[in-house]
């Protein structure tokens, strides 16, 4: 595992890669994929664990119930959103056998999921963010992540928002009071330090 000179221990979060969120970025999504495969192919060279993160529900959205206040959510559940029962990871990021892909029920990664007792398991101290939407599961979980006092890093090229002023924002004014945010290629750069 990755090293640092705190000696924290990292993994590699890939949230919200998945079919029916790719489809929701439209044309915005083919540039987030070269940036979330360096980032994959870096972090396995360098036996750092990649966890896919997926927000997912079961066949009739029971997790949501009926009086749903969440409105994002609440709204899911009235389209009966594809691709969001049983969930799979974006077939273009080419996830290996064995790799741990975790269940979410809400925005953050950590919300209604394992994640936690996961990275406790392999004992991770340090975790670097990707995926969509940088407004919704990268804030939720860097947030949460930083009130667990874990360390943070954001690979700003590997996020996407379908507002880039929103993901301009986040990356440049609000993430760096609690997270490293760093491109694919320096995050790759460093791995060798």
């Amino acid at each position: 595992m990755e090293t640092n000179s705190h000696a924290l221990a990292t993994a590699l979060l890939i949230m919200d890669i998945q079919p029916a969120t790719m489809g929701m970025m439209g044309e915005g999504a083919p540039a987030l994929i070269a940036p979330l495969k360096t980032a994959i192919a870096a972090a396995r060279k360098a036996s750092i664990p990649v966890i896919y993160v997926l927000v997912g529900f079961r066949k009739g959205f029971p997790e949501l119930g009926d009086n749903m206040q969440n409105l994002s959510f609440g709204q899911l559940k009235k389209a009966g959103y594809p691709g969001l029962e049983d969930p799979t990871v974006d077939p273009t990021m080419g996830a290996l056998p064995g790799e741990i892909v975790v269940t979410k029920r809400r925005v953050s990664a950590f919300a209604g999921s394992d994640l936690e007792v996961i990275l406790r398991g392999l004992r991770i101290d340090h975790i670097v963010l990707t995926g969509i939407a940088t407004s919704g599961v990268v804030l939720s979980t860097l947030r949460e992540a930083s009130d667990k006092d874990y360390r943070i890093s954001v690979l700003s090229d590997a996020c996407a928002d379908r507002d880039s002023e929103v993901h301009n924002v986040l990356m440049g004014k609000v993430f760096p009071r609690q997270a490293e945010v760093l491109t694919t290629a320096d995050w790759v750069a460093g791995l060798g330090k």
